[in-house]
């Protein structure tokens, strides 16, 4: 699995621009079919405005779309867009939304528009490193718990679960490169009685900062 940059969730941001009102929506998403409802959803809850210019990026099958959605050629869906592959944000949709306030904009304007509703949106939205990790778990006796419990953040993972019967059970989440050491320094603390096991793949989420 490959890391990838997105957004934790739904937003909205609004930018007035010489009498016009620019609305700037984002969502994660993570197929075609999703951008696509969003898309609609907006056109639906804006049936009035002047135009509903979008782009969306995914991972999968490395797709990027836009639309002018009437707008001069260039100057609204592919600023849209630029916005999102220079931030390198996928899995994501935009639209904005302009409701035209009776002045032209001119070409650099609605560039500036378009790309700056964008980007307020995409702040708001919180972007987030998606880091692949591996769910793990390991299984020590009551008297091992407590040193045991502490090496896992000590090395970088962060316990989901902790289970008491026999003994205890932990399942937690690590980056790949960690669990080695980490079952290095079980280990020596238990003297060889005590190892975690790889039994997933995941992600986890890490505000960009």
């Amino acid at each position: 699995m490959q890391g990838y940059r997105t957004v934790s969730q739904e937003a909205s941001r609004e930018l007035i621009q010489k009498r016009s009102r620019f609305i700037g929506q984002i969502r994660p998403v993570s197929s075609e079919e999703e951008a696509a409802a969003f898309i609609q959803q907006v056109k639906a809850q804006y049936w009035d405005a002047s135009h509903h210019v979008y782009a969306y990026r995914l991972r999968q099958g490395q797709t990027q779309r836009y639309s002018d959605d009437g707008e001069p050629q260039g100057t609204a869906g592919l600023p849209v867009l630029e916005v999102l592959s220079k931030s390198d944000t996928t899995d994501v949709v935009v639209v904005v939304t302009r409701y035209f306030g009776g002045v032209l904009l001119g070409t650099g304007g609605l560039v500036h528009a378009y790309s700056g509703t964008a980007r307020l949106a995409l702040e708001a939205a919180g972007p987030v490193e998606r880091i692949p990790c591996l769910t793990a778990s390991l299984v020590c006796s009551y008297s091992q718990y407590g040193k045991v419990a502490a090496l896992i953040p000590a090395a970088g993972g962060t316990v989901d679960d902790t289970l008491f019967t026999a003994g205890v059970e932990l399942r937690f989440t690590i980056e790949p490169h960690q669990l080695p050491l980490l079952n290095r320094q079980l280990a020596d603390a238990t003297r060889g009685e005590v190892q975690a096991q790889a039994t997933g793949e995941c992600f986890i989420s890490r505000p960009v900062v």
